[in-house]
């Protein structure tokens, strides 16, 4: 199974084959136009897809481009933006997804990690139900703590640690959180300007099939957006319901 994060940064009409070349087989992405924009033809038409936003022009889309279906668990608290639980059935693995854009411009209390944080702890039995993967554009990282707040970066990667759950990115290239080599998102596509704010946190025993990461290239994408897609393969053999 190829699972795919990438923020677009708009305009994904334009960009579908670009990131189809990847060959995903879940796509979740993030400032993506409802469905209701995307022209899709018999090459790029997805086999399942959901979506949710507040502006037609920029939400989060998550893409099945393969056997793999999508159904929305009924604890969504649509309160919580954007951060989505999907039960993933129909493929080699049965689990909870949680597709991620953090951003909510209008909660006071926190815009981005913040919003990953109220998910964490709302979810917090559906968490450890199944086998769980949280994906997407987390808008966070380490250096930008904010120790007066609870809900910070370190605090949610120490949380989803407690229930064992890590980062696939961090375990795969020995990195250390804040300290990252590779950049998911350069700021005005300014190479200069590189920050890794793009994550995929699995189960440990999710973890342990997965059989290769990468982060795109910068000269690869950045003509595309400001953001490098997240690639992770993992390596399934059989069906498997938690």
């Amino acid at each position: 199974m190829r699972l795919i994060t990438w923020n677009c940064q708009g305009a994904f009409r334009k960009k579908v084959d670009v990131i189809l070349i990847q060959k995903p087989d879940i796509l979740v992405v993030q400032e993506c136009e409802h469905p209701d924009k995307l022209l899709f033809n018999s090459t790029t038409q997805p086999n399942d897809f959901l979506w949710f936003g507040d502006n037609k022009h920029k939400g989060l889309g998550i893409f099945s481009y393969s056997e793999y279906k999508f159904q929305l668990h009924d604890k969504y608290n649509e309160q919580i933006k954007f951060i989505v639980p999907i039960l993933v059935t129909g493929g080699q693995l049965d689990f909870t997804l949680f597709a991620i854009w953090a951003n909510n411009i209008n909660d006071s209390e926190g815009q981005y990690i913040e919003q990953v944080w109220k998910a964490i702890n709302y979810y917090d039995e559906l968490i450890t139900e199944r086998q769980t993967i949280l994906t997407g554009d987390f808008n966070s990282n380490k250096i930008w703590d904010k120790t007066q707040r609870a809900g910070n970066h370190s605090s949610v990667v120490e949380k989803l640690a407690e229930k064992g759950i890590i980062s696939a990115y961090h375990k795969f290239f020995e990195q250390e959180q804040g300290k990252e080599i590779h950049p998911t998102f350069f700021l005005q596509r300014n190479i200069n300007k590189p920050y890794h704010i793009d994550y995929c946190f699995t189960t440990t025993i999710t973890y342990e099939k997965v059989k290769n990461l990468e982060v795109g290239i910068y000269e690869d994408w950045i003509k595309h957006s400001d953001h490098l897609p997240l690639i992770v393969d993992f390596e399934l053999e059989t069906q498997r319901t938690i």
